[in-house]
């Protein structure tokens, strides 16, 4: 790994662990610096690496997921009702991340794709803070709910929709608490965002997905990692202060930015 990919991973590293647990979208964001860091460093990159890159910093931040929830996680075993509301939320994404990968591919090379959705991103984070009813708790939480709210889950496949964002709106909007909100969107991550890692494996032992060498996987992945609690921390405390409209507005200017830079 020479020093340009060395820098450029390092920062989309921290990048990653920053915004994958703040409502503002991981992937966007990524998007964005990686075409900065393009243009700064001259290096190119095909949507396969990008996307190969993106899922090794994921697989950082799912372990973070894993340490803070991890008690959650492990009552799961025991607490089937809401194991099965965890497994219907995963379908859609599951579903959709499958059927369009190859497509999906393409747009993590388009900044102009994550302009349009860190907009999506604001209106659903105000639309949800809006609506929330704050009634719902993690127990009771109602299974076709669970499946509406794995098609926000769906919908943030796309780069710049933030998936954090758009479950916690989701169950807000569906009633849920704002801590249930958040808890559910978190035990969501995990098989989606896993499924994805696997996949993305598959394809590497195979040879059908990029050419990233496993060290620049690696240092992004402990890099998410360890920025990715700090950040997870600070995004329980501003959900439950409800204070999402902070990160809706950020996202609909760097949204808008985003998009007149790339018709410009």
């Amino acid at each position: 790994m020479d020093g340009a990919r060395f820098w450029q991973t390092l920062i989309q590293a921290v990048v990653q662990g920053i915004t994958e647990f703040l409502p503002i979208s991981s992937d966007g964001h990524l998007v964005i610096a990686g075409k900065l860091l393009e243009q700064a460093f001259g290096t190119i990159s095909t949507g396969a690496e990008t996307m190969q890159l993106i899922i090794g910093l994921h697989l950082g931040t799912l372990l973070a997921t894993a340490v803070v929830y991890w008690k959650e996680l492990w009552s799961l075993l025991y607490r089937r009702r809401l194991l099965v509301a965890v497994i219907l939320g995963t379908i859609p994404a599951g579903v959709i991340g499958l059927v369009f990968k190859d497509w999906f591919e393409q747009t993590m090379s388009s900044p102009l794709f994550a302009g349009v959705g860190l907009c999506v991103t604001a209106v659903l984070l105000l639309a949800g803070q809006r609506m929330e009813l704050n009634l719902v708790e993690l127990e009771a939480i109602r299974l076709p709910h669970a499946f509406a709210i794995g098609c926000f889950q769906a919908v943030a496949i796309l780069p710049g929709v933030s998936r954090s964002g758009s479950t916690i709106a989701g169950g807000l909007m569906f009633g849920l608490t704002r801590q249930t909100a958040t808890t559910f969107s978190f035990l969501l991550a995990v098989p989606a965002v896993g499924g994805a890692v696997l996949l993305e494996t598959i394809d590497m032992v195979r040879g059908k997905s990029g050419g990233l060498a496993i060290g620049q996987l690696l240092l992004g992945a402990i890099i998410s990692f360890v920025v990715g609690l700090t950040a997870l921390r600070f995004l329980i405390r501003i959900v439950t202060q409800r204070k999402l409209h902070w990160f809706a507005y950020y996202c609909l200017i760097v949204g808008a930015c985003v998009i007149g830079w790339q018709l410009c």
